[in-house]
């Protein structure tokens, strides 16, 4: 059964369309048990309004939840960039100054030699 779920969630490209038709789809199946549960118990329209009612609520926290994810999921994502151009920046700096560093090195062990023959 979660194999399955999984399949079907994976068949949709946004999450959001996902959990919405999952939401949708077990509203539909629970209709169709309180439609006639409640014709039965002569409890009116309470049952099957309850569920279209939870399955609209859920939907909307779906999409909106996702909303406020995105967002944040971008300034971070823009926060890492920034943080990887820094980073590039640094070990460009870094290996030049090595580079000088070693150069320098080369040079005084070249004066070295020279000085002590």
């Amino acid at each position: 059964m979660a194999k399955r779920a999984k399949k079907n969630l994976e068949e949709y490209e946004d999450v959001r369309v996902a959990a919405t038709s999952r939401i949708w789809g077990i509203a539909v199946g629970m209709l169709a048990i309180c439609i006639p549960l409640s014709a039965v118990t002569r409890s009116g329209p309470l049952l099957p309004l309850a569920t279209i009612a939870g399955a609209a609520v859920g939907t909307a926290a779906v999409w909106r939840s996702d909303d406020k994810k995105s967002k944040t999921h971008s300034l971070a994502q823009q926060k890492v960039e920034l943080l990887e151009q820094r980073i590039a920046n640094l070990e460009t700096i870094v290996s030049s100054d090595d580079f000088d560093l070693r150069m320098k090195i080369k040079q005084l062990e070249s004066s070295d030699r020279k000085t002590d023959y």
